[in-house]
């Protein structure tokens, strides 16, 4: 069953089980994944590399604006943000540890030789289709930098 259909199934679940929460979300990342299928010259079907990739990008979103609330003091709306994050992080892959990351990195800098910041672009072309979905690109990409200028 492909992450797509897997939702379409729990949405339907949530429906029935009269769970306001997880059926809201899994329509709002229903309707991000349809978005992102038409968008575009063509319609066509996402991968479920696809689908992880918009999953990522809605997980985060909840994740800022749960932060933006925080900060504003409006707990409620942050909560609110955080729940559907957590929602959205069932259909997202395992997160790597920073450890997991870290050894992903050296492996790639002992592949490509690479060192001072210059290097960073071959690092994060390696690593990157190996932490797609799995961890936030931003971390990995300050990982990567302190590990070439030294700071690890």
């Amino acid at each position: 069953m492909s992450i797509k259909e897997s939702l379409q199934h729990d949405l339907t679940e949530a429906i029935r089980s009269r769970d306001e929460l997880t059926s809201g979300t899994i329509r709002m990342v229903l309707t991000a994944i349809t978005m992102e299928e038409v968008a575009g010259k063509e319609a066509r079907e996402l991968s479920d590399a696809e689908v992880i990739t918009v999953l990522s990008r809605e997980a985060k979103k909840r994740r800022e604006a749960s932060e933006a609330f925080a900060a504003g003091g409006r707990a409620d709306r942050a909560e609110l943000e955080s729940k559907e994050g957590e929602v959205i992080a069932r259909y997202l892959p395992a997160q790597l540890s920073e450890a997991e990351i870290k050894q992903l990195i050296a492996d790639a800098i002992a592949e490509t030789g690479a060192s001072g910041p210059a290097g960073m672009g071959q690092v994060m072309k390696i690593i990157s289709p190996k932490i797609a979905g799995k961890a936030d690109g931003g971390t990995v990409s300050g990982l990567v930098k302190a590990a070439l200028t030294g700071g690890n």
